[in-house]
Formats: structure tokens, C-alpha cells, sequence
């Protein structure tokens, strides 16, 4: 296979598609086979730094024996290859290939990315030009599919709507090392009870109705009515894409609730896709989904991979100390406290084996990266009487139509084993949230959310089937 190596002359053909705290993603737009239909990422700088410095070592001397013999990931020399390789050898064989698009490096000249840098500066958010630059030091990129089109129709006239979805942790904890003042864990989703600390927080005006455990039930009904609290209440778990342009949901932090204006935009927005009545896209749309997520069973793959953190962070945590050859915090704490309930539990932790405090370490930190992806569904029309696909095909009663869709789990990068101690703080408060509101209040996590804007969406998203 011939080397893929991007020159000054290549520039031209990337566009600006968008951008997180460490990479730029850059849509294709030109013609060559080997780029149509991908994405790269290229990694950024901060300004306030010295393109020059080091970067630190890409894993911690404790992380080198949390993933020794996993690949090549010990001589990683960057976070990216790290990353990369991570999704590759951990996340794909877990989540299936078949849904896991770990990309390829490719070289890149400096005059590539000088380019680069000029090309997208008046497309990217003021205060992100500010913060940062693309870093035209590095040699290498990430080449990866771009799950929000269907390759060989980018330059063509069909379309293709694509959503992409957080769905969070979907399944109940049942750990044994769950403390029983936090038995709360044991009967409500992560998801929702995070949402009630994150409401008192400030950090967002109503609560979702959305929860993971209806996406991940298997009863299409529940599927459904999850698909649309989401639509509800995106927040950043909900995004639309037409044709790779993103045309619900924010292109980065929280995107605000979905009122009149927006459902109404958005039904319009769907009239070339959707073969529906006025005011019955959305619905339709929404069925499509969830009809998707439900027939291709890939939430049960997730939810298996989730559930590798047997533990809950409460009993994980304890490992972490072992595997960091530090005093337990936690243990400390609970002897601070005259807590002694569940301390023979933890005691027992600590007597395990260190490859047994390696395991659930490990295990724990691959389901951190399963509850925190996206999930990518692209959907394209299928052509009257077009009865070959090398895709899978759904179909929609109430639009008679019918659609080929892939599916694609993104965001698969490691999870950093320090973060541990943050993880359990976390939790701590999540959990106590809830509870001092049980103390004054009745059904909380229900009437933060009641507003009567849903209801009448609501109505007029209705299942029409």
C-alpha cells in the first residue's frame, strides 16, 4: 500500500468541519478516491505555549501496567497515538469492527498544515483562534471515515440525514461495594441523578427526560419515546446532520431546549428526506431512528462493554490505590467517619492480587470510554426497486420509505488512570445531590422537568403508528 502523504498543494481540498479542545476536524471536498468521504484530525496548540516543548510522556509509569501487552501502546510516543491505537486493539474488538472506525495516520508536510491554519482561521469560533492554532510541527494526522455521509454520494444530489447520539451508561449498578446510604445508584440511571446535581449547579435550566435505560431496554416503545426526550432536550446528546452540515443540536457545549420555533425549523428543514405531511416529518424522522437503534441490536453490544465496571466506582476506586501503591484515601476517609458497615468489604478488596487490582482497573477505565461515546446513524433514501445493499436497510410504515443506514460508535479515546480519584468525587456528589433533595423534596427528578412547551411537543411528536 502506497504511503498517503498531504502536501501544500492538498490544502485547498480541506474544509473547516469543526473542532474540540485538542483537534480540528477538516471535511474533504476534493475528488481524489482515497480522501472522498473522510475526515482528519489535526492537532492543535495552545498559544500560550512553545511549539517547541516536549510533550509529556503519552502514558504514566502505572499506566504501563494497566495496558502492558495491549498492542503497541507501551512505545506510544504521543497522547494521539495512544488514542489511536487504544480504539484500534481495546475498543473496536469489544464494540465490534464493524462499528469502530480507528482511522489511519497519514503524513503531513509543514506547508501542508501552514495552509491549513490560514485556510480555516475565519471559519473557527473567535475565542478557540485565540486559545489555539494548529500546531504545523507534527508530522502525522488521523484519517478517519466521516460517519455523517455515505462516501460515494458526497458530490452527488441524494441526501443523507445522519444523527449522532451520547447515550450514556445504560444499565443499573448491582455492586456489592455500593455504600448503603447510596443504594439511590441502585434503582436510578447515572444520567438522571448527574442531571439533578448538574440543575443545581446552574449549569442548565431543566432537566432531561431523556434515560439511557429506555434507549438500551430492547422494547421498541421505550426505544422511541428515548429518542424523543432527546430531541426534547438535546443538550450536547442529540446532534442532526444533512449532508455532513450539522442542522440540529450545538456544534459544541449544551444546545438549548427545543422550543416552537426550533421543532418548526427543524420539520422544514426535513421536507427533501422526509415524504411526509406538514407537521408529520419530525415524527417520522424520530421513528426512523429509533426504529434503527432498535432493529440493529448495537445498544446491546455497548451495554456489554459498560458492564465490564463490575465494581461501581466505589468499590474500582479501592483498586486504584492499590494499583498507585498509595494508602487509600477512601478507607481513610471511612475510618475518619466511624464508618464501619461495608469496611470489611473494602478490606477484602485490598487483599486481592495486584493482577486482579490491574483487572478491575482496566475494566473499569474501557467502561468509562463506552459510557462517554457517540454513536453515529447515517441514513440514505433507497431507490425504488433497488433491492441490493451492502447496508442494512430500515423501514418507515408511515412514510413508506425505505433507507440504508451504518452505524458507528466515535470519541473512543482512553480514559486517563489518574482521573480515578476525580471519578469517585464525582459520583460522591452526584449521589448526595439527590439525596439532600429526597430530604425536601417529593419526586424531584420529575417535577424539574415539567413544563407545558413539552407537553404540547410532545402531542405533536406523537407516534403515529
Amino acid at each position: 500500500m502506497v504511503e498517503l502523504v498531504l502536501e501544500e498543494k492538498d490544502a485547498g481540498d480541506w474544509i473547516y468541519r469543526g473542532e474540540g479542545g485538542l483537534n480540528i476536524v477538516l471535511a474533504y471536498k476534493g475528488s481524489s478516491p482515497n480522501f472522498i468521504g473522510k475526515v482528519l484530525r489535526v492537532r492543535k496548540v495552545k498559544r500560550n505555549a512553545s511549539e517547541f516543548e516536549k510533550a509529556p510522556s503519552a502514558l504514566s509509569t502505572h499506566e504501563c501496567l494497566v495496558w502492558e501487552g495491549v498492542g503497541d501502546l507501551l512505545s506510544a510516543s504521543t497522547k494521539d497515538i495512544v488514542n489511536h491505537i487504544y480504539a484500534k486493539h481495546v475498543m473496536s474488538p469489544l464494540l465490534g469492527s464493524q462499528h469502530v472506525d480507528a482511522g489511519v495516520r497519514v503524513q503531513v508536510t509543514k506547508e501542508f498544515l501552514e495552509c491549513v491554519h490560514k485556510g480555516v482561521l475565519f471559519q473557527r469560533p473567535s475565542w478557540r483562534v485565540d486559545n489555539a492554532r494548529v500546531n504545523t510541527l507534527h508530522d502525522s494526522a488521523l484519517l478517519m471515515s466521516d460517519h455523517s455521509v455515505f462516501p460515494h454520494a458526497v458530490h452527488g444530489e441524494e441526501f443523507c440525514i445522519s444523527v449522532e447520539i451520547k447515550p450514556k451508561c445504560g444499565f443499573l449498578p448491582i455492586s456489592r461495594f455500593i455504600k448503603d446510604v447510596n443504594l439511590a445508584k441502585k434503582r436510578i440511571s447515572r444520567f438522571k441523578l448527574h442531571q439533578i446535581l448538574k440543575f443545581h449547579q446552574g449549569k442548565m435550566s431543566r432537566i432531561s427526560e431523556y434515560d439511557p435505560l429506555d434507549l438500551f431496554s430492547g422494547s421498541k416503545p421505550r426505544v422511541l419515546k428515548s429518542i424523543k426526550n432527546l430531541f426534547l432536550t438535546p443538550q450536547n446528546n442529540f446532534r442532526v446532520f444533512i449532508n455532513g452540515s450539522l442542522i440540529f443540536g450545538s456544534s459544541g457545549g449544551d444546545a438549548e431546549d427545543t422550543d416552537i420555533q426550533i421543532a418548526q425549523s427543524f420539520e422544514e428543514t426535513l421536507k427533501p428526506i422526509i415524504q411526509s405531511d406538514d407537521g408529520m416529518r419530525t415524527s417520522t424522522f424520530l421513528q426512523l431512528v429509533g426504529e434503527a437503534v432498535f432493529q440493529s441490536g448495537i445498544m446491546n453490544r455497548l451495554v456489554d462493554v459498560q458492564k465490564l465496571d463490575a465494581f461501581d466506582i466505589e468499590g474500582a476506586i479501592h483498586a486504584y490505590y492499590d494499583v498507585m501503591a498509595q494508602p487509600c484515601v477512601v478507607c481513610r476517609e471511612l475510618g475518619e467517619a466511624n464508618v464501619s458497615s461495608n469496611k470489611s468489604k473494602y478490606d477484602a478488596l485490598h487483599s486481592i492480587s495486584f493482577k486482579e487490582s490491574l483487572k478491575i482497573v482496566r475494566d473499569f477505565l474501557v467502561a468509562s470510554t463506552a459510557k462517554d461515546l457517540s454513536l453515529m446513524i447515517g441514513f440514505r433514501e433507497r431507490g425504488k426497486g433497488n433491492t441490493v445493499s451492502n447496508y442494512d436497510v430500515v423501514c418507515v410504515d408511515s412514510s413508506n420509505q425505505s433507507f440504508d443506514y451504518k452505524a458507528f460508535f466515535i470519541d473512543l479515546d482512553m480514559n486517563p488512570l489518574e482521573k480515578m480519584p476525580y471519578y469517585y468525587k464525582l459520583d460522591q456528589e452526584i449521589i448526595s445531590c439527590y439525596t439532600r433533595m429526597m430530604e425536601t423534596m417529593s419526586h424531584p427528578e420529575k417535577s424539574l422537568v415539567e413544563t407545558p412547551y413539552q407537553d404540547h411537543l410532545l402531542t405533536a411528536i406523537e407516534d403515529t403508528s
